[in-house]
C-alpha cells in the first residue's frame, strides 16, 4: 500500500459505554476509546518519528489501558470531516479507497462495521505453508500451559490472523489488570485489540493470496482453542462447552512462589461466570488447577487457594510502576505483548552463584524488557525497550547514519560502539576462549597477528572496527561480476589506514595476494569498497534518507546506534525469478525490511518493521 495512505487521523468520539459481549451499542451513539490517536498517525514532518517513550508520529502519549479514537466516522471522501451534524455509518467510506467501500466488503454476508454476535468473526486458520500445529506437548501437571504458550505462538506466526472489522471492540479489563502486582513475567494476547490495529491488519490481509479471504471461516478463538486439543485437554465440544463464556484476551503471568519453583497465573476472559467455571473444569479433565474469578476474567493457577487469593488481592499488575513505566515508554500494544523482569527471571534460573553468568547477572539484576507485536497498514511491527540495565555503554554511541548512504543502496548493517565492546571486554573474551576446546587455537591466532602482522591488540582491532561500522552493498552491479559493496567506519583514518597497510604488507610477504580495494579517508571516517566510484560515494553524503522507504522502515534513523535496512524491492529480480504462482505473488507484496534502535548506559530500544507494497 502507498506510504501516503499512512497519517490518516481517525476522530475523536464522544463518550461511550463498552457494551457487553454480543449486544449492539445504543442507537446515535459512537463508541470512544479514549484520548490515544491512532497508531500510525504522523506529525508535520512525514518520517520523524519520537522516541521510545512518546506516542509515535507525534501524538501525546496516553496512560497505559486508553484506547484509541474510534474508526469509522470518516466522510465519504476518505480522510476527511463529515460535515456538521451528519455521523456516517461504519464502514461508509468512499469507494475511492481501494476502488472499493470498505463497507462493501463481505464479511460473511455482513456489512463492515456492523455489530454482530459474538464468536461469528471471521477468521482464516489456515496458515501461510509450512507452518502448522505445535508438536503436542506432554500431558503434565503444567502441560496444558505449555500449550497455550505453543498456540498462541502457532496462530499469530502461522494463521494469517486478521478479525472481523465489524467487531471494532478494543475497550474493557485488559488481563494485567486482574494478574498478581508480583509477577515477574507477563504476555498477553488480544484478539480484541483496539481499532486501528485491526483496521490495519484488515488492509494488509488483502494484500496475500492466503489471507485475502480471511474474513470467512472459523472464530479465532476456535482457531486457538483447536490447537490445544492434542496437548492435553480433555476432549470437549468448542460450540457447547467453550463458545459460550470464552472472550477475547488472555494473559499469563510467572509468579514468585518463595521457593525454587515458581507460581503461576493464567488469566481468561469470561462472558459468564458459571458457565465459565463448568467448561473450565470440563476442559481440565482430571488435571489439578485452582479457579477463581475477578473482573470478568477467570484466573487458573495450580492451586485452589493460589486462585483465590490472586482474586482477592487489591492490587495488580496495573499498580506495578516499573511494568507501567515500561508499557508506556513502549507505547501501542497491538496485537501481543510482553513483559519481564529480567534480573528476577534470572535469578529463577541462575542455579550457580560463582558462575559467570551470576557476574553476568549482576548487570542485569534491575533490567526489564517490554515489547509488542503491532500493526500498520503498510507494515508490521515487533517492538521493544529494555530498560533499567547497568554499564551497557561508557558516554553516548555514534549515530548510524545510514539516511547519507547512497539513494541506490540495496542493504545496509551499521553497529556503533563497537570499539567499546572490544576494549573493555578483551581481557574477559580472552580469558572465556581460553577455556573454550578452541582455546589453543584462539591464542595460536592472537600470537600470529601479533608477530606476524605486527598489531597490537585490542586496539587495533579497536581502530579497524571503529565507533560505528557500516557495511553497504549497491544496488547497481549485482548481476555482474563486479559488485558495488564496501565498509564505511568512523574512526581515525590514519590510524585505521596504518591497520591496513599492517595486515596488507603481512599478506604480500607471505604470497597471498593482497585484496584490491579502493581506499577514502574522510574527516573522522574511513572507507573502503570494491570500486573507486563506490567508495567516493559510500565516503560522501548519499540522500538514502530521502526515500519514504528507508523513512518507514528506519523510523528514528537521524537516531540510532544500530540498524539493518533491506529494500527487498531493488533486489527481488534476482529471486522471484525462482519462483512462481502465490508464492511469487506473495514474496512481490514485501517491499523492505528494517531493523533500528538506540543504546544508552540503561536503556536500549528497537523496532523490527516488515514492509509491504
Amino acid at each position: 500500500m502507498p506510504l501516503s495512505s499512512q497519517g490518516q487521523p481517525y476522530p475523536p468520539q464522544q463518550s461511550y459505554q463498552q457494551p457487553q459481549y454480543g449486544q449492539q451499542a445504543p442507537t446515535g451513539q459512537q463508541p470512544s476509546y479514549g484520548q490515544q490517536a491512532s497508531y500510525g498517525q504522523q506529525g508535520p514532518q512525514y518520517g520523524q518519528q519520537p522516541s521510545y517513550g512518546q506516542q509515535p508520529y507525534g501524538q501525546q502519549q496516553p496512560q497505559y489501558g486508553q484506547q484509541p479514537p474510534s474508526y469509522g466516522q470518516q466522510s465519504p471522501q476518505y480522510g476527511q470531516q463529515a460535515p456538521t451534524g451528519q455521523q456516517p455509518s461504519y464502514g461508509q467510506q468512499s469507494p475511492q479507497y481501494g476502488q472499493q467501500s470498505l463497507g462493501q466488503q463481505s464479511l460473511g454476508q455482513q456489512a463492515f462495521g456492523q455489530q454482530e454476535q459474538y464468536g461469528q468473526a471471521g477468521w482464516q486458520q489456515q496458515g501461510p505453508e509450512g507452518f502448522g500445529p505445535a508438536e503436542p506437548a506432554k500431558k503434565s501437571r503444567k502441560g496444558w500451559i505449555i500449550a497455550i504458550a505453543s498456540a498462541l505462538a502457532v496462530v499469530l506466526l502461522g494463521g494469517g490472523a486478521v478479525w472481523a472489522v465489524g467487531a471494532i471492540g478494543g475497550g474493557g479489563t485488559q488481563p494485567h489488570e486482574v494478574l498478581p502486582a508480583s509477577s515477574i513475567a507477563y504476555v498477553r494476547l488480544d484478539l480484541d485489540p483496539a481499532a486501528n490495529q485491526k483496521v490495519a491488519l484488515f488492509q494488509i490481509a488483502r494484500k496475500f493470496t492466503v489471507t485475502k479471504d480471511t474474513f470467512k471461516g472459523d472464530d479465532p478463538r476456535q482457531a486457538l482453542f483447536d490447537l490445544t486439543q492434542d496437548s492435553g485437554f480433555s476432549k470437549v465440544d468448542f460450540a457447547k462447552d467453550v463458545d459460550p463464556w470464552l472472550g477475547s484476551r488472555i494473559g499469563l503471568a510467572i509468579v514468585p512462589s518463595g521457593g525454587k519453583e515458581p507460581d503461576y497465573a493464567v488469566a481468561v476472559q469470561v462472558k459468564d461466570e458459571a458457565q465459565a467455571k463448568a467448561g473450565i473444569t470440563k476442559l481440565m479433565g482430571k488435571e489439578k488447577f485452582g479457579l477463581a474469578f475477578r473482573d470478568d476474567y477467570a484466573l487458573v493457577t495450580s492451586s485452589q487457594s493460589l486462585a483465590d487469593k490472586y482474586a482477592a488481592e487489591t492490587t495488580s499488575l496495573a499498580d506495578n510502576a516499573e511494568f507501567n513505566d515500561d508499557v508506556n515508554a513502549l507505547g501501542e500494544q497491538g496485537v501481543l505483548s510482553y513483559w519481564a523482569h529480567l534480573g528476577k527471571v534470572g535469578e529463577l534460573a541462575l542455579t550457580d552463584k560463582s558462575s559467570e553468568q551470576a557476574k553476568a547477572l549482576e548487570q542485569v539484576k534491575n533490567a526489564r524488557f517490554a515489547g509488542a507485536l503491532r500493526f500498520d497498514s503498510s507494515y508490521a511491527e515487533l517492538a521493544g525497550i529494555v530498560s533499567g540495565a547497568e554499564g551497557m555503554i561508557d558516554g553516548d554511541l555514534e549515530p548510524t547514519k545510514l539516511s547519507t548512504l547512497p539513494a541506490s543502496t540495496a542493504g545496509a548493517l551499521s553497529y556503533s560502539g563497537l570499539d567499546q565492546i572490544i576494549t573493555k571486554k578483551w581481557a574477559e573474551i580472552e580469558q572465556s576462549v581460553a577455556a573454550s576446546p578452541a582455546g589453543a587455537q584462539f591464542k595460536q591466532f592472537i600470537d600470529q597477528a601479533k608477530q606476524t602482522y605486527g598489531l597490537q591488540l585490542p586496539d587495533d582491532l579497536a581502530t579497524i572496527l571503529g565507533k560505528n561500522l557500516t557495511l553497504a552493498v549497491d544496488a547497481q552491479g549485482l548481476d555482474s561480476d563486479k559488485i558495488k559493496g564496501g565498509l564505511r567506519i568512523a574512526t581515525d583514518p590514519a590510524k585505521a589506514q596504518a591497520v591496513y597497510d599492517k595486515i596488507q604488507k603481512a599478506m604480500t610477504s607471505s604470497g597471498q595476494p593482497a585484496p584490491q580495494l579502493a581506499k577514502v579517508a574522510g574527516d573522522g571516517t574511513f572507507t573502503v569498497a570494491t570500486t573507486d566510484e563506490y567508495a567516493k560515494a559510500l565516503g560522501g553524503e548519499g540522500t538514502l534518507g530521502e526515500s519514504e522507504t528507508f523513512k518507514t522502515a528506519i523510523p528514528d534513523g537521524d537516531d540510532a546506534t544500530f540498524a539493518l535496512f533491506v529494500d527487498l524491492d531493488k533486489v527481488e529480480k534476482y529471486y522471484l525469478q525462482s519462483m512462481e504462482g502465490d508464492d511469487k505473488a506473495n514474496a512481490q507484496v514485501l517491499k523492505a525490511v528494517g531493523m533500528s534502535g538506540k543504546q544508552t548506559a540503561t536503556e536500549a530500544t528497537f523496532s523490527l518493521r516488515v514492509l509491504f507494497n
